[in-house]
């Protein structure tokens, strides 16, 4: 029997996705100051792990709804704040006689405030997208097309990212063909990496719904609004 589609509960599966979220989304960033070459592309090593939390992300409104993929984007978004925030503190602290490595230390976890502002505000934006497209093609649709929604999505969640991230970034820095460049570079290597994985996304998104036996339906009637976090 399906559960009720409109309301589920917290189960072990979507705690284990929600933590792995927020594991990728804060592990990607604490990457993002290392340079990677792959090819001609010189990109950034962040974004060898950043579409995991997309994937995951599909996966939860696949399954879960709009509305646990709420809650989980913004556990992440409070998780890395955090993180960041905790990580400034540790440069502050006075170090003893035998630290030696304050330098290495803030180049590496010393974040700029409009990178963090940037990154911050892409990432809530980019993934509300994400996750609104799932929800509302999967109503269309039902259980059927989940490959076309999962890539179409990206592209979408991941164009708005782009979109929000660079010019906030590096407006003034860069010039704006560069940035668009960047901006186009990065959607479609999320994108071809989302199409790469999408066996595998398949396979657990069946798995899940086998298990979790949640009704399709779950997002029929629901509020989209961002801010409604207690909307469960």
């Amino acid at each position: 029997m399906d559960k009720n589609a409109t309301s589920t509960p917290l189960t072990p599966l979507f705690l284990v996705l929600t933590v792995l979220f927020c594991v990728c989304l804060i592990v990607s960033n604490l990457m993002e100051i290392k340079t990677v070459q792959i090819g001609p592309l010189t990109l950034t090593a962040g974004v060898i792990v950043f579409p995991i939390s997309y994937i995951i992300n599909d996966c939860i409104v696949e399954i879960y709804g709009f509305r646990k993929a709420r809650l989980v984007i913004w556990l992440g978004f409070g998780a890395n704040l955090l993180v960041s925030l905790l990580l400034q503190l540790g440069i502050l602290l006075p170090g003893t006689a035998e630290w030696h490595s304050q330098d290495a230390m803030t180049t590496i976890f010393g974040a700029v405030p409009r990178i963090l502002a940037a990154s911050f505000t892409a990432f809530l934006c980019g993934s509300m997208v994400n996750a609104y497209v799932m929800s509302r093609m999967k109503l269309a649709n039902g259980t059927k097309g989940f490959s076309a929604r999962a890539i179409l999505s990206t592209v979408f969640g991941e164009g708005v990212d782009s979109a929000v991230f660079f010019p906030i970034a590096f407006a003034g820095v860069l010039s704006w063909q560069m940035i668009l460049t960047l901006m186009v570079t990065q959607v479609f290597i999320k994108t071809l990496y989302e199409i790469i994985v999408l066996p595998l996304t398949l396979s657990v998104v069946k798995k899940l719904r086998d298990i979790e036996r949640i009704s399709p339906d779950i997002d029929r009637g629901i509020s989209y609004k961002w801010w409604k976090i207690n909307d469960l």
